[in-house]
């Protein structure tokens, strides 16, 4: 199968393209930083016409879409930005595929919903509450109203192994505050679904290999707060959680709201994947045996 991956050079979409790779053919686009596995693609997605053109010329069996402007505040501070990459691109590229009979993964997020009540369903109502949540759930609206075939799949706090496109995610952040034994806050009363990106990529890709279409969340199987999660880590690495400081969400200094709960219910997910959610415990076994201890 030929797949075109967007945000190839993320941390999700690294192992995307990684895992995929193995048995497919693949394209992986980037803007900055591009992808070390796969045929590397340089895709402007402020630019509907070269998405058009790209799509056109790679003509993918489907298209796995995971580029995004994910930084919150960023998206507060620069709406128009956050409405072209999140929403427009998404819109063009769905078109494409739609032209084409190409199958469209989009990948969304946990922050479609306002965190109000927690363990959300696919058909519960979205209701976003900053820049961010609001764009993309524009963009699953696009891919819906597109009328090819299409998955929305939903992650929630995507962590790994190494850091990707000059980021460090929040489990690798937490291990090195570890580590250091340097003291690092950590949110008593924002719970989550966190997701082990080697994890959610293999559901990712048996999505678009098995042609499934719908909504799906793929996060991890559990519902943690932010500190219990650090607590989790700090234990399955043998480090000592000490330096690890509750604080509440108040304390915060956002530019933009955050949902309190905004974790993800999987079990449509466990009954129709093979790759199926991972508890927390088994998340973080796979995450030390993927940083080599």
């Amino acid at each position: 199968m030929r797949i075109l991956v967007t945000g190839a050079g993320g941390l999700l979409g690294s192992a995307v393209v990684s895992l995929a790779s193995r048995r497919h053919e693949v394209y992986s686009t980037y803007n900055v930083h591009p992808s070390y596995s796969g045929t590397p693609v340089r895709l402007d997605l402020l630019n509907r016409n070269e998405i058009s053109r790209e799509v056109r010329r790679i003509a993918p069996e489907a298209i796995v879409h995971l580029a995004a402007l994910t930084d919150v505040d960023a998206c507060e501070r620069n709406k128009a930005l956050a409405e072209s990459i999140n929403h427009e691109a998404t819109r063009a590229l769905s078109e494409s595929a739609k032209e084409g009979g190409t199958f469209f993964l989009y990948v969304s997020t946990d922050y479609v919903f306002d965190g109000s009540k927690g363990m959300y369903k696919e058909d519960d109502p979205a209701n976003p509450i900053n820049t961010y949540g609001m764009t993309k759930l524009k963009g699953e609206e696009a891919v819906r109203s597109s009328g090819g075939e299409f998955c929305i799949a939903r992650g929630s706090v995507i962590y790994g192994p190494r850091p990707a496109a000059g980021k460090v995610n929040f489990a690798l952040w937490i291990l090195e505050r570890l580590r250091r034994r340097e003291n690092a806050n950590i949110l008593v009363d924002q719970y989550v679904s966190p997701t082990l990106s080697t994890s959610m990529a293999a559901s990712l890709i048996e999505i678009v290999e098995r042609r499934l279409t719908g909504v799906f969340h793929v996060s991890g199987a559990e519902r943690v707060s932010r500190l219990n999660f650090a607590m989790a880590l700090a234990k399955t690495f043998d480090l000592d959680p000490s330096v690890l400081r509750p604080i509440p969400m108040s304390e915060m200094k956002w530019l933009a709201k955050r949902p309190r709960d905004s974790s993800l219910d999987v079990r449509k997910a466990d009954r129709t994947l093979d790759s199926k959610p991972l508890s927390l415990g088994e998340s973080l076994r796979r995450l030390k045996t993927e940083v080599g201890g």
